[in-house]
């Protein structure tokens, strides 16, 4: 089967990747490290860099700026995943796919650096971002991006991002 995805040269994407079955394999300190070297190689042998990202137990959520004439993110993705799985002795650590959202603009921007960054409270594992230790939220509030406060209340993001 043949999926449509919207491959734009030096793109910014916004991504969820799922661990098959939604088994919890990221609460192993092991695994998130794996997949940290894992980007970090990646990144190194095919640029990309990662505007924000957030790893919770099952999936995590980012955001991706490719390089400029270069669209393809689904190899990225590949090797990631082959990275770790090797490395990890198990072909079994992800879902098969992924899901991809081109980000169009600085709106769209922030409603997915929003979404990336409340998560873990969406998901009811902390009661505000600055409590979940495996995000970017961190290096944005050392930016001046957000308060440390922020997100102890839902953000203003319209209802379909992060599922379109």
């Amino acid at each position: 089967m043949e999926y449509r995805r919207a491959h734009v040269p030096g793109g910014c994407y916004f991504f969820t990747v799922v661990t098959r079955y939604r088994r919890p394999l990221f609460c192993d300190d092991g695994l998130r490290r794996l997949l940290g070297a894992a980007i970090r190689a990646v990144a190194r042998y095919r640029p990309f860099r990662t505007e924000a990202i957030v790893l919770l137990p099952d999936h995590l959520h980012c955001m991706w700026s490719l390089p400029r004439g270069d669209p393809d993110f689904s190899g990225r993705w590949r090797l990631i995943k082959r990275y770790v799985s090797t490395r990890a002795g198990d072909k079994r650590i992800w879902q098969p796919r992924f899901w991809e959202h081109r980000v169009r603009n600085d709106v769209d921007f922030r409603h997915h650096l929003d979404y990336i960054h409340y998560n873990p409270v969406k998901h009811g594992f902390v009661t505000a971002p600055g409590e979940w230790a495996w995000s970017s939220f961190h290096r944005f509030v050392r930016a001046g991006v957000y308060a440390a406060e922020w997100g102890t209340a839902p953000p203003d993001t319209p209802d379909r991002v992060g599922r379109e």
